[in-house]
């Protein structure tokens, strides 16, 4: 199954009263889509608050994202946590919602080793018939999926593509030894552009929710041999990249989508609202 160049890892709306809006939901996806140009959407990762959100809000939104998207993108739905029979049910609720895929974050605090990474994987491999993207982002889950234990579990046969946020020498040693068809992705917007330099596929984006057409521009430059114009590119939006992670995400996506009209409310405790001053910063950027 091909997700395309960009995937957007979406944030999840919130009303007045911090339940999901539903309506801004509909429209993000839209927006996401027809202006960002995003190939396909993750729902309900960390991007999109998934610490704080119910089961029962996670299948909704697996549902409403998938009836509402109507084949014009494919949906990924974040069904990972350090729990592996949890991640195997939400993994199979998923399924019965009609998505088209699963991301599995690596089991975050509880620091299992990376023969507890590799069982953890197969186990929710095995429960699914869907592709899974595995997502390796240590600055977030302390423990981090080594190169090695990445292309062991690409061997399986639905374990179909990674998210890696580890460093460019880890994302050169998993695309080496990569078996064919297996693609690697950025997590990392600020390094999109060099990790395509070195053989990756393409990037699971915060920043294209504000920049998702420019950094699309920029993805086509570089495969289409135009370097010059992808690095420009590069050096023009990476001011972008930077700032959208001076607060933990989505704090300041969630802004700038404010900023741009497209209004997705605020984020649920205990993460908290940027202050004037971290917005006045943002709006410069932006600007």
């Amino acid at each position: 199954m091909d997700f395309g160049r960009l995937v957007t890892a979406m944030v999840t709306p919130f009303d007045a009263s911090g339940a999901i809006d539903w309506t801004a939901t509909g429209q993000l996806i839209d927006y996401l889509i027809d202006d960002q140009k995003s190939d396909s959407i993750v729902v309900s990762g960390t991007t999109g608050e998934s610490p704080t959100l119910t089961d029962e809000e996670k299948k909704s939104l697996f549902t409403f994202a998938v009836e509402h998207a109507k084949g014009r993108c494919k949906i990924i739905a974040g069904t990972g946590s350090n729990d592996t029979n949890h991640s195997i049910h939400l993994t199979q609720a998923a399924e019965r919602c009609g998505v088209d895929a699963i991301l599995l974050v690596v089991p975050y605090y509880n620091k299992p080793t990376q023969e507890g990474i590799y069982q953890h994987f197969k186990a929710i491999s095995e429960s699914t018939q869907l592709p899974i993207i595995l997502y390796n982002v240590p600055s977030r889950t302390v423990a981090s999926m080594t190169a090695a234990t990445t292309l062991r579990l690409a061997e399986l046969p639905n374990i179909v593509a990674t998210k890696e946020c580890a460093s460019l020498e880890q994302v050169t040693q998993i695309i080496a030894g990569s078996p064919e068809g297996f693609r690697l992705y950025s997590g990392d917007d600020s390094v999109t552009l060099p990790v395509l330099a070195v053989g990756g596929y393409g990037i699971v984006s915060v920043a294209s929710h504000v920049v998702g057409a420019e950094m699309k521009q920029m993805i086509e430059a570089y495969l289409t041999g135009n370097v010059g114009e992808a690095a420009k590119l590069h050096v023009q939006l990476y001011p972008i990249f930077k700032e959208l992670f001076e607060l933990p995400n989505p704090v300041l996506v969630k802004a700038a989508l404010g900023i741009r009209n497209v209004p997705v409310g605020s984020v649920r405790l205990p993460l908290v609202a940027a202050t004037e001053t971290e917005m006045t910063a943002l709006r410069e950027i932006l600007s």
